[in-house]
């Protein structure tokens, strides 16, 4: 899966090989003059390559010694070249990876070597790179949390619950099975519009590099009050009100719950892996369901 970091205003990928964390040098450079070529520069360093051997003897029992003195004995002399192929081939190395492909292609490091990199490129560059690298893993760390996972699954077992009333109250008697997804994801899309501003594929198409749905990137927050809604649009499905007023209606008590939750002292614990972007998230969902509703359910009862 790969996930992005924003330092100074780039976005960096961050990838995972073997559960560890890469990060994108390719993209660390950007914001630098010399670019790409920096990476090569870094490479021929001697104390770049005797800091990529300690960091091998430390994590990799493979790593090929003996080769590695071979690769010393050239480093800094005119004629030596790097490239992570070379590393990988001559020392069985793992520190550096090359990413081919359609998305985030380039050179990656292991996150203690990426840090690293960033000190030579610009001490501050690294000081903010490991700012929003902190950020990313404590963001990571709250999806694993037991209350997160507890509040995901309650939210998927009352999808069910929700779709039961879809197939009940809105979808034609003796629909065949394979038809009645559209209701279904039309139906799921009024809750994502109530709670994120936006429909799955509205998320998907700004996100197309991330893994998974606009679900699995919630807050616990955001998973408590989905849940509420979907028991609600259950309700509101029975009372057999129009699509319009069921997204009003949830549109309102997703922003009165989320303001709750947020103001609320015994969730401050969770704020501090919160991005700023989350801080005005009320907000921003609220215009954004209030535009889809002038212009999409203009007309629609």
């Amino acid at each position: 899966m790969t996930k992005k970091i924003t330092v100074h205003g780039n976005q960096i990928n961050v990838i995972e090989i073997d559960g560890e964390k890469y990060i994108s040098l390719t993209d660390m450079t950007v914001s630098f003059e010399g670019g790409l070529s920096l990476i090569e520069k870094w490479l021929r360093n001697k104390n770049t390559i005797e800091f990529l051997a300690v960091w091998e003897k430390l994590h990799n029992p493979d790593f090929n010694s003996t080769e590695f003195e071979g690769i010393k004995n050239e480093a800094g002399t005119n004629r030596f070249m790097l490239s992570v192929k070379k590393w990988k081939e001559k020392t069985n190395g793992k520190c550096l990876h090359a990413k081919t492909g359609r998305y985030g292609s380039g050179t990656y490091a292991h996150e203690d070597v990426a840090l690293e990199f960033g000190t030579w490129l610009n001490p501050e560059f690294k000081l903010y790179l490991v700012k929003e690298f902190k950020r990313l893993k404590q963001i990571e760390a709250q999806r694993l949390s037991k209350d997160w996972q507890l509040n995901r699954a309650l939210s998927k077992l009352n999808y069910r619950i929700h779709t039961d009333a879809v197939d009940a109250h809105l979808i034609p008697e003796k629909t065949p099975n394979k038809l009645k997804w559209s209701w279904f994801t039309e139906e799921a899309d009024l809750l994502n519009l109530a709670m994120f501003g936006k429909t799955a594929k509205q998320w998907k198409s700004e996100n197309p590099k991330l893994d998974g749905n606009i679900r699995d990137y919630a807050t616990q927050e955001q998973l408590l009050v989905l849940s509420n809604l979907e028991n609600l649009n259950s309700q509101f499905i029975k009372d057999r009100l129009s699509k319009t007023e069921r997204l009003r209606k949830l549109n309102e008590t997703a922003i009165t719950q989320m303001k709750s939750l947020l103001n609320n002292p015994t969730m401050e614990k969770f704020k501090s892996s919160f991005k700023e972007e989350d801080k005005k998230f009320v907000s921003d969902f609220d215009k954004s369901v209030k535009k889809v509703l002038k212009t999409n359910f203009k007309k629609k009862k």
